[in-house]
């Protein structure tokens, strides 16, 4: 299953643009920090992830501020150009 659910901050926001099919679609980047254990010691990540928002929820992304936490779902996909991977979001939490 390609199932990606991340508490994360809006750190960044590009352009509204419309996808071939006309839906409206936002790039965004995400900002992640915590600490999980792993193999019995902690370890702090802190990463960034690019994402994109397409459709009903282009609406209520514009309307985050930058710094915003929330918790987004969705599933990784390649990206457009081939490098690397895109977090596609279907729900904010």
């Amino acid at each position: 299953m390609n199932r990606l659910v991340l508490s994360a901050t809006l750190l960044e926001r590009g352009a509204l643009r419309y996808t071939p099919a006309g839906m409206p679609a936002l790039d965004l980047s995400l900002a992640h920090e915590s600490e999980v254990s792993h193999e019995g010691q902690p370890r702090k990540v802190s990463l960034q992830v690019r994402s994109l928002v397409i459709g009903s929820l282009v609406d209520r992304v514009s309307g985050m501020p930058l710094g915003a936490p929330s918790q987004y779902a969705g599933f990784l996909a390649p990206a457009r150009n081939g490098r690397g991977m895109l977090f596609h979001i279907t729900e904010i939490v």
